[in-house]
């Protein structure tokens, strides 16, 4: 399996966690994380407005900005289950399944990688949304300005 870029990777934890506070929608059910551009696609009613793009670009950058350390905690299968859908999880995850917190923004069980703090993941920007068969797609770049 290849890598995420950890930026892009832990800007799609933090692109999650703005539109679950926003909308109570769910994590992704499919990304395609890549270094120049990536996406990320959420069980969603609707497309969203260019007011609501912006205050989701708002949130995801104030994250950033306020420099939260990324941590990792480690906890058995049956706990992890309890308190997360585990679904997107590979198989050979174990019995011991990683959860990522982005400070106190957000968590997740995770196999990937991650940046140390939010403020390494650089600018968010949303390239553009689109809306189709009850799926809302969102593709972003991370920039330096």
């Amino acid at each position: 399996m290849k890598e995420a870029d950890p930026r892009m990777h832990s800007a799609e934890h933090v692109l999650t966690g703005a539109l679950i506070q926003m909308f109570q929608c769910g994590r992704p059910f499919t990304t395609h994380l890549e270094k120049k551009k990536s996406k990320a696609d959420y069980h969603f009613t609707r497309e969203l407005t260019a007011e609501e793009v912006r205050e989701i670009e708002r949130r995801v950058n104030d994250v950033v900005q306020q420099d939260l350390i990324v941590r990792e905690e480690f906890v058995p299968r049956p706990e992890a289950a309890n308190r997360f859908v585990l679904d997107r999880l590979p198989e050979e995850v174990g019995d011991i399944v990683r959860i990522v917190h982005i400070g106190d923004f957000d968590a997740c069980p995770c196999s990937g990688v991650h940046v140390r703090s939010t403020r390494e993941i650089g600018v968010f920007r949303i390239v553009s949304t689109t809306f189709e068969d009850g799926a809302l797609r969102v593709r972003f770049k991370l920039g330096t300005e």
